[in-house]
């Protein structure tokens, strides 16, 4: 259609130089047409950078966001449909807060398909896991509850208790393995939750942007798990309520999303499914002087992203965009 269409207007303004040669002579005829030609040459590569030239702008705008932030800033964008990737320090250790429990989500569903855990078998609650900070059922005298519970409350209430639950019942180093098999390579689940004198030693939960994104996409393609597995882990981790990338996000949008806080930390990874344009982000922070900017760059760059690919699941021919 495209090259029909160029055609056409060689063949007009062809005619029209044609009228104007017997005006005003052959030399300035060939002048107009050297300029027709080399006009009709910029024409398509500039059709084709536009895309280019958006995704520039892009990735501009994150690293104004990352580099206002009085800390450090790690972010990674992936593209679903083009594979293409926005990236900032994405590779390289942060600590993780909450969202390391991503992780212990996923290894869940995989003990779970290969029999090694019954996913709806209520339990007493060990004393041994009790854990301060967020979460309810610390709060509770004898809860009675099924991993399937505990891992909904882990996500939803982002519960200590109900993490230290899973870690104890999955093991450790079990979980560890199993990141490494899928593919991360900083993802280190070093304590459990609210352990002050391990976190003291040193011994932080950490992980890369590339790391949680790997786990966030391994659950949206069910890679490694059953099919109701992988809807349950969806299901629940799209439950969460608001959080900084949802803050950036239209209602309506899915997203499946785990955050996590502490002092000087803030981090999330999400799968944000766009119809026709979905993607995987994750942004992490830490060494914050203020808490809450990190936040704020969290919330910008989660818009800053929806605004991208929302544009171009819309963008038909040559960048018109069209009504959903």
């Amino acid at each position: 259609m495209r090259a029909l269409t160029l055609a056409y207007v060689l063949i007009v303004c062809g005619t029209l130089l044609n009228a104007e040669v017997r005006r005003s002579g052959s030399g300035e005829a060939a002048t107009r047409t050297s300029f027709l030609n080399s006009a009709v040459q910029r024409s398509e590569p500039e059709l084709l950078t536009k895309p280019a030239e958006l995704a520039g702008r892009f990735s501009r705008r994150l690293d104004e966001v990352a580099s206002s932030v009085d800390g450090s800033v790690a972010y990674l964008v992936v593209d679903v449909t083009s594979g293409q990737r926005f990236a900032r320090r994405a590779d390289e250790p942060f600590p993780t807060a909450s969202a390391i429990k991503i992780g212990i989500l996923y290894e869940l569903f995989v003990q779970v398909d290969a029999g090694r855990e019954v996913l709806d078998d209520p339990k007493p609650l060990p004393e041994a896991s009790r854990a301060g900070g967020s979460g309810i059922i610390n709060r509770l005298r004898s809860p009675v509850l099924s991993l399937r519970d505990h891992a909904l409350l882990m996500i939803l209430l982002s519960d200590n208790t109900s993490t230290n639950v899973l870690i104890d019942t999955l093991g450790m180093d079990a979980i560890n393995a199993h990141m490494q098999a899928l593919g991360t390579s900083g993802y280190r689940l070093r304590r459990r939750m609210m352990d002050s004198a391990a976190a003291a030693r040193g011994d932080e939960n950490v992980a890369s942007a590339s790391d949680l994104v790997t786990v966030m996409d391994a659950i949206r393609t069910g890679r490694g798990l059953r099919p109701e597995s992988q809807a349950e882990a969806i299901r629940i981790l799209r439950e969460y309520g608001p959080t900084s990338v949802r803050a950036g996000i239209p209602a309506d949008v899915p997203v499946a999303t785990k955050p996590g806080g502490l002092d000087g930390v803030r981090s999330e990874v999400s799968w944000v499914d766009v119809k026709g344009r979905p993607y995987l982000l994750c942004v992490m922070t830490s060494f914050l002087a203020d808490d809450q900017a990190g936040e704020k760059a969290i919330t910008e760059i989660s818009r800053t992203s929806y605004q991208y690919f929302s544009r171009l699941s819309r963008a038909g021919v040559e960048g018109r965009l069209l009504a959903r």
